[in-house]
């Protein structure tokens, strides 16, 4: 099990307003559980949220109106005979706080409430919920998690990420239909959050890496140049320096090895694809003076399986295969992970 409290610093990597002046309280603070502290951070967030003013957007509106505004919908007048009223059906644009964002907000905090969290917290959220007051709630099974942001929403944009890993990760359907909150997050949830940790650690520990993430795409190296049908090859992490790449798959499972036969081993598919990574890059990497790649799956250590660290020369490339321990304090976590740095690319944190 992962302690709450490096959870929340996974959650100040990936989310990097977190270290904001603030947020900082959080660090100090103990948890019984992750809906407590996401909770904490929600609540933090909104606060800061209403002191700028909570986000306004144009909400389009349709209703029988006495003085006509906007956009007269003449078809819906006769249908609804409102004009018997002396009404007419517009259709016009309110700048609101029934902002989709804000109705996202709203439906967590509810949600959160008949969560197990502290009685303190429960009434503080009742507090912000005064202030949302015009905002509507929406169903948390049909939420669309697919925004923009831009420079006047920049500041939802961790606030949404939250409530996506409130509802997607601690959310849980039970067998009578109806849903509770569960301690922890699911392993879908988690392994977001875990890659996106040691993307982000190397990020800002190695300002002198050159560091990408999975949006990024390799192409294959077909000898022909036909592509058609093949699919996308998306790395998790790709680390850089001068000469030297590695390729990290970070995986997070409940189980990590497969058992078959009788035998113990690394999943198949895992190795087929970091393999496959590797000697794309040193294929793409040919016309450039570089030094061989490194492929590295990187596994969260489980309690079950315990530690592994295992390298392998392949077809002249170094591959890895190891664990994380997530259960120690932080600093053994950061650890681990200049350890690798240190390794496969010879750099040290700045």
């Amino acid at each position: 099990m992962i302690p709450i409290q490096n959870v929340y610093y996974m959650l100040s990597y990936a989310f990097r307003v977190l270290n904001e002046q603030g947020y900082k309280s959080i660090e100090t603070e103990e948890f019984h559980n992750v809906a407590e502290l996401c909770a904490s951070i929600l609540t933090k967030g909104v606060s800061l949220q209403l002191k700028r003013g909570l986000g306004k957007e144009y909400i389009s509106e349709t209703e029988a109106l006495s003085s006509p505004r906007g956009k007269i919908d003449v078809t819906a007048s006769i249908k609804d005979l409102s004009k018997v009223k002396g009404q007419l059906v517009c259709t016009y644009d309110d700048f609101s706080v029934n902002s989709y964002m804000n109705r996202i907000i709203k439906t967590t905090m509810e949600l959160l409430l008949k969560s197990k969290i502290s009685l303190a917290r429960k009434k503080e959220i009742k507090k912000q919920l005064v202030f949302f007051g015009e905002v509507e709630t929406l169903d948390v099974h049909t939420i669309n998690w697919s925004m923009r942001f831009n420079r006047n929403n920049q500041s939802y944009r961790m606030l949404v990420s939250v409530c996506h890993l409130v509802i997607k990760g601690l959310l849980q359907t039970k067998s009578d239909g109806s849903t509770k909150l569960m301690d922890f997050l699911d392993d879908q949830q988690m392994h977001h959050l875990y890659e996106k940790f040691i993307l982000e650690y190397y990020n800002t520990e190695y300002k002198h890496l050159k560091v990408k993430a999975s949006a990024s795409m390799m192409d294959w190296q077909v000898d022909d140049g036909f592509h058609d049908l093949l699919p996308k090859m998306k790395t998790d992490i790709t680390l850089t320096c001068g000469d030297r790449t590695l390729i990290i798959d970070a995986k997070y499972y409940e189980r990590n090895l497969r058992e078959q036969f009788g035998k113990v081993s690394i999943p198949t598919g895992n190795l087929y694809q970091i393999f496959t990574y590797v000697k794309t890059k040193e294929n793409e990497l040919a016309e450039v003076p570089h030094e061989k790649v490194a492929g590295m799956l990187l596994y969260a250590q489980t309690e079950e399986e315990g530690k592994f660290n295992n390298e392998y020369q392949m077809m002249g490339n170094r591959i890895c295969v190891r664990t994380l321990d997530l259960s120690g304090d932080f600093q053994s976590i950061k650890k681990q992970l200049d350890e690798i740095a240190e390794k496969y690319l010879l750099v040290r944190a700045a």
